[in-house]
């Protein structure tokens, strides 16, 4: 059984059109949920959570929907934003009062466990934690329930390397047992290059790729080069490219290898460059 299924999910409003999105998540897998601002990342979550309405398709959690039974489904799921869902003058007991009422499945002492590992404030209000501190919270509010798929809209945006390397580890320990997975939409690339297992590029709400992490990274290369050797016949195998009067860097898929010729530079792209080029194509300066 699949830890999130999404079949032929579509979406319009304001302008907007989330378009046939399709993807299936293993248990005990990290999928990167990858596309610029607007491109529909943080759509495909709150239709997850039944936060809005589908216009059409199927989302499935663990096999269940959420029209098989709301309360069943919304505690299989935990979410963590890039700002913390819990009132500012709420101490670390409220949370715990709060989440007592709301989950059936919380478990107080584990909180506790976790607020203590992580050096959390009991007397202090919530708008006086740093951003770390608030993201930890939010994780020790969702560990501490028997949640299966985690849903991550941009946590480590803001955090200092050693907050983030944290949180990397700690979506690790989640998945260790091989029965939860994490669905993780984020801008940093470095993140996701890291931790993913799979990766899904959405843009314009349409899906561009959706694929193993490192299949991703091996099945793209960066070339660059003189003006000269930009070709049309290069041109037209590229995925992007930026040209300048120095020459010119671009994006292309190494079965088409053939067409790079011994006078490119060839190099790994990372994966802002793979995410960068896609997004922008061709482009002369």
């Amino acid at each position: 059984m699949n830890a999130l299924e999404i079949k032929n999910l579509n979406k319009t409003f304001d302008g907007f059109e989330l378009k046939n999105i399709n993807l299936e998540l293993p248990k005990g897998y990290i999928l990167g949920y990858v596309g610029q601002n607007g491109a529909g990342k943080t759509t495909t979550i709150k239709l997850i959570m039944n936060q809005l309405k589908k216009d059409s398709g199927v989302i499935k959690v663990f096999g269940k929907s959420y029209e098989d039974g709301e309360e069943v489904y919304k505690d299989m799921i935990g979410f963590i934003g890039d700002e913390c869902y819990f009132p500012i003058n709420f101490t670390l007991k409220d949370v715990i009062n709060t989440l007592k009422d709301f989950y059936t499945s919380f478990d107080e002492s584990k909180f506790n466990e976790y607020a203590g590992k992580w050096n959390l404030p009991y007397k202090k209000k919530i708008k006086e934690f740093s951003k770390g501190m608030k993201v930890k919270l939010s994780f020790a509010s969702i560990l501490s329930r028997n949640t299966k798929l985690l849903l991550l809209d941009e946590p480590t945006s803001g955090l200092d390397p050693v907050v983030r390397n944290e949180v990397l580890e700690i979506l690790q320990e989640y998945i260790a047992d091989g029965e939860k997975s994490v669905l993780f939409s984020t801008h940093i690339t470095s993140d996701l290059e890291k931790i993913t297992d799979y990766l899904f590029f959405i843009n314009n709400g349409e899906k561009v790729f959706y694929d193993i992490t490192e299949n991703v990274l091996e099945n793209h290369l960066l070339v660059k080069g003189g003006l000269d050797d930009l070709t049309e016949e290069l041109k037209e195998k590229l995925i992007g490219y930026k040209s300048s009067n120095f020459g010119f860097e671009g994006l292309i898929d190494s079965k088409n290898r053939e067409y790079i010729s011994k006078d490119l530079l060839v190099e790994k792209p990372s994966m802002d460059d793979i995410v960068i080029f896609y997004i922008n194509g061709k482009r002369d300066q």
